[in-house]
């Protein structure tokens, strides 16, 4: 026992050494988009009444905002591209968080007459093996847990939500670029539906939360974005799960694929698959890779119904975005969302975090009457960004080896499940909490490796796995910053009070 325990101690710090020598930060400028010179249509909230808030965006983000600032009283104008029901095949699971944030929100009934699914956890899946992994919400009611959906029908109803206020005002355009004057955004430039050109709206604040693909991202952020793989969906009609009311995830190789349901009759069928560039669909590789790579590792009661939605041929795809959360405070505009923020897919937590990140933005407005004094708002909102604080297959044996620690790590229950499914539920937002595991993750695979009796190859795989390792966490930190991430309360931000008249 004596040398386990010097064995994990030595491990530690040859882990925190890679990660401190890892870690760099760098910062770049923004630029803001001139509204100067053209004509405009000035446009105000309903009744002629002036706006305070205007919203680019009414997805799940931007709809839930409008709807918790209109309720506060705010008049809030929102500026949406298309107000047809979306159809996409991400953003339909909502964690057990997410769900929490809508019940504080009064969003719950968004989720009513949309045929969505209660979600209780996952079944993770690998070489024929497999694992249970429940939500620990055995502390809240018993309505609380995960739900799925599709994604159209969520939104829409979240749309008639904030309409039904009679100081939010929902108006389809597309935003082209911030109107700012002496480094202050005060509006917007957008195009109407009908194709008014020039069209400008102002008000005191503007939050964009226009989605992954924005285009006023780089006016607010450092917007790099890392392109990691790219999902390749189906719909499975009439299948029915091995476990009900689970998510089902295949750590496949090389493709992770993931089975939920999405309605009564549904279960959305995603395939993760690396790199950027998908097989053809139109000479027939898509259909092969699919049936020959990614079939064979089906769990076998989902395998009929896999190949029945590959024969139909109804593939979509998507880039798997990534990108941390790097803001540049502006006066007068924020970022929430995946504009501000996205992470890989497969965790399912955007929806979540853009919730969470709605409830700390109305808490911090609510003390505040007038936003009209946008230098001291942009300084008190600094707070925001202080408060809101994968695994693949490859040839490479550490990472094969992280691969196989996490699915055992998982496997040996108690603390060293619930732990990481909390986070992975949205019930534990702690930094802290996700490092202590991420930790004891490559403890234990490094430990896998050295036990009983070390040899050389396996001292040198090791090694390569904490370097890894290393790779995963130290962007994470790196995008927060370490005095945000582990001790929010030293951020002399975190104590501003509301900006004085």
């Amino acid at each position: 026992m004596a040398d386990q325990f010097l064995l994990g101690i030595v491990t530690a710090l040859i882990l925190v050494f890679l990660l401190l020598i890892r870690f760099r930060g760098c910062r770049r400028k923004a630029h803001l988009a001139p509204g100067n010179g053209s004509s405009c249509s000035i446009r105000a909230g309903k009744g002629g009444a002036g706006t305070d808030v205007i919203v680019v965006g009414a997805g799940v983000a931007g709809s839930a905002l409008a709807y918790t600032l209109g309720k506060d009283g705010r008049r809030v104008h929102v500026i949406e591209r298309d107000l047809s029901e979306p159809d996409r095949m991400v953003g339909e699971l909502l964690l057990p968080g997410g769900y929490l944030k809508l019940l504080e929100l009064g969003l719950e009934d968004c989720v009513d007459e949309i045929d969505a699914q209660r979600i209780v956890g996952y079944v993770l899946y690998k070489d024929e093996k497999s694992t249970q992994l429940t939500y620990p919400s055995e502390k809240h009611h018993e309505d609380v847990a995960g739900r799925s959906f599709r994604n159209g029908r969520f939104v829409q109803r979240m749309r008639e939500k904030a309409i039904s206020l009679h100081n939010v005002q929902l108006e389809q355009g597309t935003v082209t670029s911030l109107i700012e004057e002496n480094g202050t955004v005060k509006g917007v430039v957008y195009k109407t539906n009908s194709g008014e050109e020039q069209c400008k709206a102002f008000a005191p604040l503007t939050i964009v939360c226009d989605g992954a693909f924005s285009n006023l991202r780089r006016t607010l952020c450092s917007s790099k974005v890392d392109v990691p793989s790219c999902f390749v969906g189906m719909v499975l009609e009439k299948c029915q799960l091995s476990f009900p009311n689970r998510g089902h995830l295949i750590l496949g190789d090389p493709s992770v694929t993931l089975f939920y349901p999405i309605s009564s009759t549904e279960v959305r069928c995603l395939v993760d698959v690396p790199g950027n560039k998908i097989p053809s669909v139109a000479n027939g590789e898509m259909e092969n890779f699919l049936k020959t790579v990614v079939a064979p590792q089906v769990p076998t009661e989902l395998h009929d119904p896999f190949i029945e939605a590959i024969d139909k041929g109804s593939f979509r795809s998507m880039p798997n975005k990534s990108m941390p959360a790097a803001p540049h405070p502006t006066p007068g505009a924020l970022l929430l969302g995946d504009a501000f923020n996205m992470r890989h897919p497969l965790t399912g937590g955007g929806m979540t975090v853009a919730l969470s990140d709605i409830v700390v933005l109305r808490d911090l407005l609510r003390p505040i009457p007038d936003l009209h004094h946008a230098a001291s708002l942009c300084k008190y909102l600094e707070s925001f960004y202080t408060l809101r604080k994968v695994f693949r297959a490859s040839s490479d044996r550490a990472r094969r080896e992280m691969r196989q620690a996490y699915f055992d790590y998982l496997s040996v229950g108690g603390v060293n499940s619930s732990g990481p499914i909390s986070l992975l539920a949205g019930l534990n937002p702690r930094p802290v909490s996700l490092m202590a595991h991420f930790l004891a993750v490559v403890i234990y695979g490094v430990g896998r490796l050295l036990l009983p009796y070390p040899s050389l190859e396996n001292l040198w795989i090791g090694a390569r796995l904490i370097f890894n390792a290393s790779g995963i966490i130290c962007p994470l930190i790196k995008a927060e910053g370490i005095r945000k991430m582990f001790f929010p309360a030293t951020v002399p931000e975190y104590y501003r009070g509301p900006p004085s008249n």
